[in-house]
């Protein structure tokens, strides 16, 4: 299957399900529409965990191949995407209690490493743009410096806009203990950079970089 058809079916034709039946009866090429249509989401999920873009890179990696060897475990009672979001949180938790024990993660200490974020509109003019990216920039500080259990509600809900169902799901929290986190999170943040956060550019995670996570996991599987 070339690319141009696996863009074609990401967007517009198989469900999740009828996708893992035909990867685990032995089209496994198809699992890159899984990967394409969920590098986002998991980018976003184990993102709020860990702050070095290449330990989210090696987790988003890890957490592709355990997908791919426990497929035969997704029966569809969750949606493909939730059973997705728990294996990332269970990797992204695992590296980082054992970056913890190797005394190599500091959440006070580490250096933010973030590429600039690519602006769409190409007539913005140049000091606008620089104005934008650095806005970006700060805000994507701002929610780094939230500790953890209240960074990962906030980028789950408000970043990736997942319902509060499939939050509870996938971090064994209640509809209540959502609420409060999420509010606590807000509250953390100043109201500047909230009003930022409103749009789907940060933490982006595609082009080059999904190419990269998806051309590993291809050759691994």
């Amino acid at each position: 299957m070339d690319a141009l058809r696996i863009a074609d079916y990401a967007t517009c034709k198989l469900e999740d399900y009828a996708i893992v039946r035909r990867v685990l009866a032995g089209e496994k090429e198809l699992f890159e529409i899984l990967m394409r249509r969920y590098n986002q989401t998991l980018y976003r999920v184990i993102r709020g965990y860990l702050k070095d873009e290449d330990e989210v890179q090696d987790a988003m990696q890890n957490a592709y191949l355990k997908a791919f060897d426990k497929l035969y475990q997704f029966r569809g009672d969750a949606t493909f995407s939730t059973w997705l979001i728990r294996i990332g949180i269970n990797e992204a938790l695992l590296r980082l209690k054992d970056l913890k024990r190797k005394h190599v993660l500091s959440l006070n200490e580490m250096t933010v490493r973030l590429e600039a974020v690519k602006i769409s509109d190409m007539q913005i003019n140049p000091e606008k743009k620089i104005i934008r990216q650095e806005s970006q920039q700060i805000l994507e500080r701002a929610i780094d410096s939230l500790p953890e259990k209240y960074r990962v509600i906030y980028m789950l809900k408000e970043v990736e806009c997942l319902d509060n169902g499939q939050i509870s799901e996938a971090l064994g929290l209640t509809d209540s203990n959502i609420k409060v986190r999420l509010h606590r999170a807000k509250a953390l943040l100043k109201e500047s950079l909230y009003k930022l956060s409103s749009g789907a550019e940060v933490f982006e995670f595609g082009n080059s970089r999904c190419d990269a996570i998806v051309n590993f996991v291809m050759k691994a599987i």
